[in-house]
């Protein structure tokens, strides 16, 4: 996105031509002869540099400084005059300035002065985005599996990701909605802008239109300046939108505007800004049971569910809790300092026995808890929290993981048939699994039906 410049000088074969030289190297110009006229396009503009003469008719450029600066503090500008002294230069510098030059312009150090400015503000656009990462949920989820359902999630991203189509990611807490929203932006033409992430339960309603959409100075009791939102702060990146359906209804309207039109406004504002980030939403909630109970718009759910990805929950992806686990163990190896070789069989099991209702995050949680009461080589079933040790099972005496894991897999394919009366269609689907599959497998587990 190009910088906008605004000239501010009463030359007006100058002023034109210093705006259309700047164009010509790919800035976004505007100009104004007088300083009154500077700052009403200021105020529509809004742009990032100002070129200011000081000598301009009513009013000079130095004692305008003061309200550029509180329109715009992020505002760089620099004054311009052909009667330069040094008592005019320190004051526009007390007042705001960040450069004084002199006329005649010398064109090559004007445009690197620009370039400098240009390199200081996208570094404290940088300095901004880092900001406010230490506000986000700073566990993060790994996005590792190799079931079945898991594939279908990742071919999905590799087709959605390229495209600049809005993406509506629904699953339970804890299956790393998040995860599946970076990795989309990661594997888009936009993985080197920003992306930014917004919980939308995470503020009252007042607030969470400014943090959308920013606001300006005066616009509310303690607006003591303007203030960028997420959706000007995402550029022309990603911006996910968390827990969508805690949005209250009348900001609903708004935001489905915003993705109608592909613009806003600023609270108290009156000059549009368009939007050029990408918007994911995200939610744990069924948006359709939402919109059927008047809880959720039925034209916004329309709007963001152009293409869906369903996170299934870990208590239906068995198989890749000990890749998920085995992860979480050389995670906290580094970070814990520690040096578990991995997970007994005996934890294993009761592991993969418990429901998960937390997901990837409680299994996150219980890795960590282990091994910082744990002494090693191994997290034995004692390391593990209460919830997971009543779920005891039969501990296998195998010390091999692997021959470990194939007794709990032949032990869980039983159950599921029993359970089913031997039907295999039905247990194959519950096991997330083709038929086939199944038949593989029970041949490979010495699995045969009782009447055999």
């Amino acid at each position: 996105m190009s910088k906008k410049i605004l000239i501010i000088d009463d030359e007006d074969l100058f002023r034109e031509d210093l705006g259309m030289l700047l164009t010509q190297q790919g800035y976004e110009c505007r100009t104004a002869p007088t300083a009154e006229d500077g700052l009403a396009a200021f105020r529509e503009f809004m742009p990032d540099i100002v070129l200011s003469d000081i000598v301009l008719p009513g009013k000079n450029g130095v004692e305008i400084l003061d309200d550029l600066r509180q329109m715009n503090p992020a505002c760089t500008i620099i004054m311009m005059t052909a009667f330069g002294t040094l008592e005019t230069a320190v004051e526009a510098f007390r007042k705001g300035a960040a450069d004084y030059i002199l006329k005649p312009l010398v064109i090559e150090d004007l445009l690197r002065k620009i370039e400098r400015i240009e390199e200081f503000q996208n570094l404290q656009r940088e300095i901004q985005l880092l900001r406010r990462e230490i506000f986000r949920d700073s566990e993060t989820l790994p996005l590792v599996g190799k079931s079945p359902a898991m594939q279908r999630v990742f071919e999905m991203i590799q087709k959605v990701a390229p495209t600049s189509s809005t993406v509506l990611i629904c699953g339970e807490s804890g299956t790393g909605k998040e995860v599946v929203a970076q990795a989309i932006h990661n594997s888009s033409p936009r993985k080197e802008k920003p992306f930014l992430a917004l919980n939308c339960s995470g503020f009252q309603e007042t607030l969470l239109e400014s943090e959308l959409f920013g606001h300006e100075q005066g616009a509310f009791t303690g607006a003591t300046r303007t203030k960028e939102g997420f959706f000007e702060v995402a550029g022309e990146g990603t911006l996910l939108l968390d827990e969508i359906s805690e949005m209250p209804l009348a900001l609903q309207s708004k935001l489905l505007r915003v993705l109608e039109e592909r613009e806003f406004f600023r609270v108290g504002g009156t000059r549009p800004i368009p939007v050029q980030a990408r918007i994911i939403a995200a939610t744990n909630k069924d948006l359709q049971k939402m919109v059927n109970e008047g809880q959720f718009r039925e034209d916004l759910y329309y709007r963001i569910a152009v293409f869906e990805i369903h996170l299934p929950p870990l208590r239906e992806r068995l198989s890749d809790i000990p890749l998920l686990a085995d992860y979480f163990v050389q995670k906290f190896n580094k970070e814990l300092k520690k040096n578990y070789a991995g997970i007994s069989p005996a934890a294993m099991q009761q592991i993969m026995a418990y429901n998960w209702p937390g997901n990837i995050r409680e299994l996150r949680n219980v890795i960590e808890r282990a091994m910082i009461l744990g002494s090693g080589p191994h997290v034995e079933v004692d390391d593990l929290p209460s919830q997971l040790q009543g779920n005891r099972l039969p501990v296998s005496t195998q010390p091999n993981l692997k021959e470990a894991m194939k007794i709990y897999e032949r032990n869980h394919i039983l159950k599921i048939l029993n359970d089913n009366q031997w039907n295999k269609e039905k247990t194959a689907r519950e096991l997330g699994i083709d038929p086939s599959t199944l038949y593989r497998k029970m041949s490979q587990l010495g699995i045969q039906e009782p009447d055999r």
